[in-house]
């Protein structure tokens, strides 16, 4: 089941090892390799695929010149399913993941040369080829969900695997804690707001007036490191992408010549311009500035905790007295100060943190406390600002054998998954007896996840 997990998601999971395949035969005469359908994969697209891999140092379980074009007509399987259920991505959808992916791709090789030098080709050519491939993989993975979304896991499901796998393969589930924090934020003097107002003013007239333009500032002065070197554009975002403040501004913009006016929001202050609307969604840039928080703040908001924590110690109040009073946290302020962890936006969250998981600040702190024992007071590093905290370590559970007592969402989600793979490679079976799938001598030497291609 394994094997079948890592074929079926090569594609998602190799750093795009087709994107530049999928034009490489351009109009030249190139050789056909298989036939799915009445489409054709060309040996070029192989021989890109592989590179590529090549270069992402990722190696195949087998001979890719059977892997890979087994991978591309699975794909094709996928995009002809998608056409029957009328599966619709966007091209909002698209740029916005083509954005993110050409500023990841950027930031590993260090610059944009770096990388249009690697590929060989110009970054809007390097664009084009992402949103091929990408727009592809949101369908395919769309298509995937469809086949998956009637699969159910019941606990008995979860029992009955814990029960039939062997004691040396159940999961090591590794320390866990649960952690309740109190954050308060260092007052910020109004001097360090208004200078941090008065620079972006001086931005917005610079942009209005010509002598310069709205990228050309980002790039020198935002504080934002996910969009500064990208001329401060964020690529498309819904509105629930964006923090509040920001997208009540950002979804009234109308015109790309102007500025917005300053916007404060939990990372400092900002302003916007629009530069396209599709849909739901909108595409700006913004240039982000943040007050200084001076030393005099920090010490106060630390001497303040200390105070609090201290009550707590003595039995003055309890922790989630204090924090109702005085928490700044909102994610944990009305769950009694309890921090959550969620992996992803599709797996409910969870109090137990792996250390590893966990802000580092707060864990470097946990780790040696003791159950029940309150924190001295820190500094802590979030996203775009600093606070300062004190932590109440709640529970540890040791690393051990996965149980359904403690580790029930963990197992469960084993199950889910292993039930989802079934599910997929059943599909892909049933597909494959019906589908009309030619492959050309000297490329038909098996090796194949799914033996039978070209038999019907």
């Amino acid at each position: 089941m394994k094997r079948n997990s890592i074929l079926v998601r090569l594609g998602f999971c190799t750093g795009l090892l087709s994107v530049f395949a999928a034009n490489a035969q351009n109009n030249v005469i190139d050789e056909v390799a298989w036939v799915v359908g009445d489409e054709a994969i060309y040996k070029s697209q192989v021989e890109e695929y592989r590179r590529d891999a090549q270069l992402e140092g990722v190696h195949f379980d087998g001979d890719p010149y059977s892997l890979i074009p087994e991978q591309l007509a699975v794909n094709k399987l996928f995009m002809n399913q998608a056409q029957l259920d009328s599966i619709i991505v966007t091209d909002a959808e698209v740029y916005d993941q083509v954005n993110r992916y050409y500023q990841h791709m950027v930031d590993q090789l260090g610059s944009v040369e770096k990388l249009e030098e690697k590929r060989s080709m110009t970054s809007a050519q390097i664009k084009d080829h992402l949103y091929e491939q990408l727009y592809q993989q949101m369908v395919i993975e769309r298509v995937r969900r469809k086949i998956v979304e009637k699969v159910k896991v019941s606990p008995a499901d979860v029992r009955r695997y814990l029960k039939d796998i062997p004691l040396e393969e159940i999961p090591y589930i590794k320390t866990q804690v649960e952690v309740q924090i109190i954050t308060i934020d260092p007052v910020i003097p109004q001097e360090e707001i208004d200078e941090v107002k008065a620079e972006l003013r001086d931005y917005a007239d610079r942009i209005q007036s010509g002598k310069t333009t709205f990228s050309t500032l980002a790039i020198l002065y935002s504080e934002d490191p996910g969009s500064a070197q990208n001329g401060g554009d964020c690529g498309f975002k819904g509105k629930g992408e964006l923090v509040p403040e920001f997208a009540a501004v950002a979804f009234n913009l109308t015109d790309p010549a102007k500025v917005s006016k300053i916007v404060e929001t939990e990372y400092g202050f900002h302003i916007i311009q629009l530069i396209e609307r599709m849909g739901d969604r909108v595409r700006v840039r913004h240039i982000l500035r943040r007050p200084k928080v001076p030393d005099e703040s920090v010490n106060e908001c630390l001497a303040r905790l200390d105070t609090i924590a201290e009550d707590v110690r003595t039995g003055k109040k309890s922790f989630e007295e204090q924090v109702i009073l005085y928490s700044q946290d909102k994610e944990s302020k009305n769950n009694k100060g309890l921090m959550v962890y969620r992996p992803d936006d599709f797996t409910p969250g969870t109090s137990k943190f792996e250390l590893q998981y966990m802000n580092q600040d707060v864990a470097r702190v946990v780790n040696g406390m003791h159950v029940g024992e309150i924190s001295d007071p820190f500094v802590m590093q979030l996203p775009g600002k600093v606070t300062c905290a004190v932590v109440k370590l709640k529970s540890r559970i040791e690393g051990h054998k996965a149980s359904m007592a403690e580790d029930y969402q963990i197992l469960y989600d084993m199950v889910r998954g292993i039930k989802y793979d079934e599910a997929i490679d059943k599909w892909i079976r049933e597909k494959q007896r019906t589908t009309y799938v030619k492959i050309s001598p000297g490329w038909d030497k098996g090796g194949f996840q799914y033996p039978g291609w070209g038999e019907r």
